[in-house]
C-alpha cells in the first residue's frame, strides 16, 4: 500500500512541476491561420487573358486619277458655262429706268423696269449693291429727300431694307400705293379711243384696270363708254351681241382693223380711178372695159 502512494505522490508532484513550468514560460500565441483562399483570383489567373484588339476605323477614300480628272473636267466645264451665260447676258440690250421723282403715276412702271433690268443684267450682284442701284434712279424734289433719309436709316441700321424687292414696297407705301386704285379708277373713267388703233385702246385699258377693283358689268360699260362710237354702234347692232369683256375687246379689234383695211383699199382703188382717162382695167379685162369713167364711179 505504501508503495502505491509513493508512486501516486511522484505523479502528482511532476504534473505539478509540469504546470508550473508552464506557467512561468513566456507566453506565445497560436500559429497564424493562413489566408482565406482568393478563389475569383485563381479564376482570373486560369480564364485566358483577352486581348483588346483596337477599333477599325475605315480609311478615308482616296479618289483615283480617274476620278480627280472627271471632277477637274465637271469643274471646268460649270466655269464655261457659267462665264458663256455672263456674255449672253451682256449681250441683251435692257432698258434702264427713269429717273423717279415721286409721281404717284410712275411708281409701277418705275418698279417693273428696274425689277427686269436686274433679273436681265445684276443677278450676280449682292443685293445691297442692287438697292443701291436702285436708289441711284430716285432722284429730285421730295424722292431725293426721301432717299436721303433712307440711306441715312441704313447706315444707322433702323431700316429694313436689305433687298431690292423690299425697296420695291417701300416705295410703293412712301408714294402713295393707298390711293393707287383711286387714281386707276379716275383713269379708266377717262380713258378714249381716239384716233388711236383700238388695239391700243385694249392695251391701255387692260393696264388701268389693274388694280382699280373694276370686274363684270361696270368695266363693260366703261370699255363701251371710252370706245369708237361706229365700233359700239356696230357691236351693240350685231346679231349676236359680246356679253363679256373679252368677247367685247376682241371682236372690237378685228372690226376696226377690218375697217381700217377697207378705208385703205377704198383710197387706193380711188386713186386709180382718178387718173386721166380712166382706163384703169381689171386684171383679166373685159374687152376695153374699165372701172370707170371720167366720173370716177366704178361700173
Amino acid at each position: 500500500m505504501l508503495p502505491v502512494r509513493r508512486s501516486l505522490k511522484k505523479a502528482l508532484d511532476r504534473e505539478s512541476e509540469t504546470e508550473s513550468e508552464y506557467k512561468s514560460s513566456p507566453s506565445s500565441s497560436p500559429p497564424p491561420l493562413p489566408p482565406p483562399y482568393d478563389i475569383s483570383r485563381q479564376q482570373q489567373q486560369q480564364q485566358p487573358q483577352q486581348q483588346e484588339v483596337p477599333s477599325q476605323v475605315p480609311a478615308p477614300h482616296q479618289p483615283t486619277h480617274e476620278e480627280q480628272l472627271l471632277a477637274m473636267i465637271a469643274t471646268l466645264q460649270q466655269q464655261v458655262n457659267n462665264m458663256l451665260l455672263q456674255q449672253q447676258r451682256s449681250r441683251v440690250e435692257v432698258a434702264k429706268p427713269q429717273v423717279f421723282n415721286r409721281r404717284m403715276e410712275e411708281v409701277s412702271t418705275f418698279i417693273n423696269v428696274a425689277r427686269i433690268y436686274i433679273r436681265m443684267k445684276m443677278t450676280e450682284e449682292v443685293a445691297i449693291t442692287q438697292v443701291a442701284w436702285v436708289l441711284s434712279y430716285v432722284q429730285g424734289g421730295v424722292a431725293e429727300a426721301w432717299k436721303d433719309n433712307l440711306m441715312d436709316e441704313l447706315a444707322k441700321g433702323e431700316s429694313k431694307v436689305e433687298t431690292a424687292e423690299q425697296l420695291f414696297s417701300k416705295i410703293r407705301n412712301d408714294f402713295g400705293e393707298t390711293s393707287e386704285e383711286e387714281r386707276k379708277i379716275e383713269q379708266l373713267r377717262t380713258i378714249e379711243q381716239g384716233n388711236r388703233t383700238c388695239d391700243k385702246y385694249v392695251q391701255e385699258f387692260k393696264k388701268v384696270t389693274r388694280g382699280s377693283g373694276y370686274e363684270g358689268q361696270p368695266l363693260i360699260e366703261e370699255f363701251k363708254r371710252g370706245l369708237s362710237r361706229v365700233l359700239r354702234r356696230k357691236l351693240a347692232e350685231a346679231e349676236e351681241p359680246p356679253t363679256t369683256i373679252g368677247e367685247w375687246q376682241e371682236r372690237a379689234v378685228r372690226l376696226d382693223r377690218n375697217q381700217r383695211q377697207s378705208r385703205t383699199e377704198e383710197r387706193m382703188l380711188g386713186r386709180n380711178v382718178a387718173r386721166p382717162g380712166g382706163n384703169a382695167q381689171p386684171r383679166g379685162g373685159f374687152g376695153g372695159g374699165s372701172y370707170g369713167g371720167r366720173g370716177g364711179h366704178i361700173t
